[in-house]
């Protein structure tokens, strides 16, 4: 069940999988369904298919960011609150759910919040995941990392047009942008499933509706804030067991950015999947639930 939750000023729309007293494991993405139900309650029951699922429950938690979903909704496009806010609000949803520390996992610009909660609040993490996301912010990325993919990069900067007004027409939108970031095998149905329930909790309010769907459907709100200081630099100060999982199709963030991070974070781990774009795809579970339950299982810590 979703519950509102004060944290840091805000209030945050949260949800729960699993029992209160497993280990828990922190989902940190735009919206709490970057993470769909099915992965969700697969985590939570520790059910990794062939090796790796440990039976074992984790106490799993996502989240709706600021100006996503069921969370504190001010202007997406003209943020009041910086990244540090965003990581500060991790924190305190912590505080809010009484768990000292919980193993995290950030996916896309969620990993953003994930390395910084790790660099920043490092007593908070039992482990650390970042799946599909880089070591710099949004902005042109450092000359050693690739950039956005070409092709991907002309369909965002020419897009067809939409009617922000017309729900119809934003999922069409939403659609066409998820073929270009996905993978191989990209499941049309599955996408579009995905952004229809985004939108089903999207609060649509003030004159101009598009902000709320590009908040909620491109994590529009990084492109407009305050990232403050490079962190980069500051990697090999991650002291957690880590893991990097990365799709070998990745156009958004290519994977020669989750390769960087698992080469500057001392004694990370690189997992890459191949077919997986910039997406959490079912065709990719069988790969990452194993791969996260073996991360945060008590028998793989020192």
């Amino acid at each position: 069940m979703e519950t509102l939750i004060k944290a840091n000023g805000v209030e945050l729309c949260a949800e729960t999988f699993g029992d209160r007293d497993a280990p828990p494991l922190l989902l940190v993405g735009n919206t709490m369904l970057t993470w769909p139900d099915e992965l969700c309650e697969r985590l939570s029951g520790g059910r990794g298919r062939g090796p790796g699922g440990d039976g074992a429950e984790r106490f799993v938690v996502r989240y709706d960011l600021r100006d996503t979903g069921r969370s504190t909704t001010v202007t997406p496009e003209a943020p009041g609150y910086t990244l540090r806010d965003l990581v500060a609000d991790a924190a305190a949803l912590l505080d809010a759910l009484d768990l000292p520390a919980a193993h995290v996992a950030g996916f896309g610009v969620g990993g953003w919040i994930a390395q910084l909660l790790a660099l920043d609040h490092p007593g908070r993490l039992a482990t650390l995941t970042l799946i599909s996301t880089r070591p710099t912010a949004p902005g042109p990325a450092d000359a050693d990392l690739p950039e956005h993919a070409p092709e991907m990069m002309a369909h965002f900067m020419d897009p067809p047009p939409v009617d922000w007004t017309d729900r119809a027409s934003v999922a069409a939108f939403a659609l066409g942008n998820a073929r270009h970031v996905g993978g191989g095998g990209f499941d049309e149905a599955e996408a579009r499933a995905a952004i229809e329930a985004v939108l089903d909790r999207t609060v649509v309010s003030g004159d101009d509706p598009g902000a709320a769907y590009r908040a909620n459907l491109m994590a529009s709100t990084f492109a407009a804030l305050d990232s403050g200081d490079r962190w980069r630099e500051r990697l090999g100060g991650i002291a957690v067991p880590t893991l990097v999982i990365h799709g070998e199709d990745d156009p958004f963030f290519p994977v020669g950015n989750g390769r960087a991070l698992a080469a500057e974070i001392p004694g990370a781990r690189l997992v890459t999947v191949p077919g997986m774009g910039q997406e959490l795809p079912r065709r990719a579970w069988d790969v990452i639930v194993p791969a996260i339950l073996r991360h945060t299982s008590a028998s793989a810590r020192p």
